[in-house]
């Protein structure tokens, strides 16, 4: 049984320090892909932008910056409430994108009662995998 962990969350795209506009996202995990988490953001366009990261990084970016390249996630203060950042790069241009932290992480820890951490492979079927494949008599 594969379950799935969804939130609808409105983040802000930050276009300077004085101006951010409103984006819809849908927050998305699912079990049967347990290292990733899947965001959606709504651009006031038909087409919606997917981007797919390690669930991992998220988890690690409520607590303190981490990540290098297209992803990189970091807790900040915003007035009284926190918030995190996430720095989206791509071919096609950069995002910062702020979404409240207690948001977001009441989300994740709904993922992480789903699939805990560290029992993602489990949920894979690596480990059985690599028994059969082991248990099979080589030919050659």
């Amino acid at each position: 049984m594969h379950t799935v962990v969804e939130r609808e969350l409105d983040m802000e795209l930050v276009l300077s320090p004085e101006r951010s506009i409103p984006v819809p996202a849908r927050l998305s995990y699912r079990s049967d892909d347990p290292y990733a988490v899947h965001f959606t953001f709504h651009v006031g366009s038909e087409l919606a932008v997917n981007w797919t990261f390690a669930r991992e990084l998220l988890v690690e970016g409520i607590l303190r910056p981490c990540g290098h390249g297209d992803v990189r996630v970091r807790p900040v203060k915003a007035g009284r409430r926190g918030v995190i950042l996430i720095a989206l790069s791509s071919p096609g241009g950069d995002a910062l994108l702020e979404a409240s932290a207690a948001e977001v992480s009441d989300w994740l820890e709904l993922t992480l009662r789903a699939v805990p951490e560290g029992s993602e492979g489990k949920r894979l079927g690596i480990e059985d995998g690599l028994v059969e494949l082991f248990r099979r008599p080589c030919q050659g």
